[in-house]
C-alpha cells in the first residue's frame, strides 16, 4: 500500500529519522496559514510547495489546468497561496502517472532546507527493499541524489552501493558505517549519516515496509542529513497487525474499479486489452492472459476470484469487467479443484439473469471437478453463454467474439 509523502514522512519521524519539516494543506487558504505555522516553528522565509500524489517525477511533471509543475518554490508568505492555487485541483502529469495524470487534492508545505553555509548542500539517494533473490534485505544507496536512479544504474552501476543484511541479526552498526563511508562523508556528517541509515533502518522493519526510497537525503550546508522526500509502500499482508497505517490509505488514490474489487474480496487489476477474464487462481489467470493473447486478443484485466467463488462474487466480479468500455468478450476459466465446476456454473447463469442483458459474449471454460455438468449447465442455459473444455477450444471461441 503507498502512502502520500507527508503520511511517509511522519512514519520516519517517528522513528528519529530527521526530515523536512511540514504541513499538509488541502486550499490556498489553508497552504498560507500552514506556511504561517512553519515560518513560527522553523524560521523558514521559503517554502516548497509539493503536489500530494502516489506518483513519482512530480518536480518536472506540469499540471495540465496551469502549466504549473508539481513541486515549485514561493520565496514569500504572499506567494504561497498562489504557488498553491496552480497545484490544488489540477490534472498532474508525470512520467509514473500516464498521459491521464492524477487529480491534486492536497499539497505538503515544506521548509526550505537549501539555506547557505559552510558548505554546499549535496543530495544522495537512499533505499530500503528486500532482494528475494537473496532472500534478505539490501540497503541501495548513490552520491546521485535526485536524478532519475534507474539511469543512473544502467549508465552508472559503480555509483550504486549495496548493503545486505542478514535477516538473523539485522543491521550492524560497521554496515551502516560501510555506506556513509562509501558515500564520500566524514567528520559530522558521516557521524549524522550512521544515525540517519540506522533510525531508516528501524523504522522500515518496524512498520512491515515493503519499499523505503528517499530521493533525495540531503547534507545540508551545516552537515544535517535528513529526508527531503519519501516514498513508503507498506506491505499490504501485514497491515492488520498496523491499524494506524492501514488508516492512512487513500482510496482516491487507486484506481475506483479496483477499490470495488477490493471490497468483493476479488483481486483485480485493469489493464488495457479487450477481453476480460474471470479466473480461480493466479496461476491459472496468468496462464490465461496468455492464452487470450496467443488467440489474438489482449487481457483487459487480471481477476482472481479466489477459490471460494460463487454466484455472489461472479455477479461481482461480471459488474466489475462491464464497467471497462473495451471489453468485446469475457472469458471465464474455471479449475474445479477446491470449488465444483457445476457450483460455478450454476452462479455464472444465476449472475447472468441477476445483471440482465450482458452486451459481450461470455466463453466459460470449466475443468476439474464436475466439469462435465458444468458445462451442461451452461449449454442448457439458454443464455448467450458458450462452454468450452480444452484451452484450445476456449481460445478459439474468444477469437471469434472479438474478431
Amino acid at each position: 500500500m503507498n502512502i502520500h509523502e507527508y503520511q511517509a514522512k511522519e512514519l520516519l519521524k517517528s522513528y528519529g529519522v530527521r526530515i523536512q519539516e511540514g504541513i499538509v494543506a488541502d486550499s490556498p487558504e489553508g497552504a498560507l496559514e500552514a506556511a504561517k505555522k512553519l515560518n513560527a516553528a522553523t524560521g523558514t522565509s521559503w517554502y516548497v510547495i509539493k503536489a500530494q500524489i502516489h506518483a513519482g517525477g512530480r518536480g518536472k511533471g506540469l499540471v495540465n489546468e496551469t502549466g504549473s509543475r508539481g513541486v515549485v518554490l514561493a520565496k514569500s508568505l504572499e506567494d504561497v497561496p498562489v504557488k498553491a492555487a496552480g497545484i490544488l485541483g489540477g490534472t498532474l502529469v508525470t512520467i509514473q502517472t500516464g498521459d491521464e495524470g492524477k487529480k491534486v487534492n492536497k499539497v505538503l508545505v515544506a521548509e526550505d532546507v537549501y539555506y547557505p553555509g559552510a558548505s554546499e548542500p549535496k543530495e544522495y539517494y537512499l533505499s530500503i527493499l528486500l532482494d528475494r533473490g537473496k532472500g534478505s534485505n539490501v540497503i541501495m544507496a548513490s552520491t546521485e541524489g535526485g536524478m532519475d536512479i534507474e539511469e543512473v544504474a544502467e549508465k552508472h552501476p559503480e555509483k550504486i552501493i549495496k548493503e545486505w543484511i542478514d535477516p538473523k541479526v539485522g543491521l550492524q552498526g560497521f554496515q551502516a558505517r560501510k555506506v556513509a563511508f562509501k558515500l564520500g562523508l566524514e567528520g559530522n556528517a558521516f557521524k549524522e549519516m550512521v544515525k540517519f541509515i540506522t533510525s531508516l533502518y528501524n523504522a522500515y522493519v518496524g512498520s512491515d515496509s515493503a519499499q523505503f526510497e528517499i530521493n533525495p537525503v540531503l547534507k545540508t550546508s551545516d552537515d544535517k542529513i535528513l529526508a527531503v522526500d519519501a516514498k513508503v509502500n507498506l506491505d499490504d499482508n501485514a497491515l492488520y497487525r498496523h491499524q494506524d497505517l492501514a488508516a492512512l490509505r487513500d482510496v482516491a488514490e487507486e484506481d475506483p474499479l479496483e477499490v470495488e474489487a477490493g471490497k468483493s474480496g476479488l483481486n483485480y487489476v485493469k489493464l488495457d486489452g479487450n477481453v476480460g477474464c474471470m479466473v480461480n487462481g493466479a496461476g491459472l489467470a496468468m496462464a490465461t492472459m496468455d492464452m487470450i493473447k496467443l488467440s489474438g486478443g489482449e487481457p483487459a484485466n487480471f481477476l482472481d476470484v479466489g477459490g471460494g467463488a460463487n454466484a455472489v462474487t461472479v455477479e461481482a466480479g461480471f459488474r466489475i469487467i462491464l464497467q471497462d468500455p473495451n471489453v468485446k468478450a469475457i472469458l471465464i476459466n474455471v479449475f474445479g479443484g477446491i470449488v465444483r465446476c457445476d457450483r460455478i456454473a450454476n452462479g455464472v447463469v444465476e449472475a447472468y439473469k441477476s445483471i440482465g442483458n450482458i452486451p459481450v459474449p461470455i466463453i466459460v471454460r470449466l475443468q476439474g471437478t464436475n466439469a462435465e455438468e458444468g458445462a451442461r449447465i451452461i449449454d442448457e442455459s439458454g443464455l448467450k453463454v458458450s462452454s468450452a473444455i480444452t484451452l484450445k477450444d476456449a481460445a478459439e471461441k474468444v477469437k471469434a467474439a472479438i474478431s
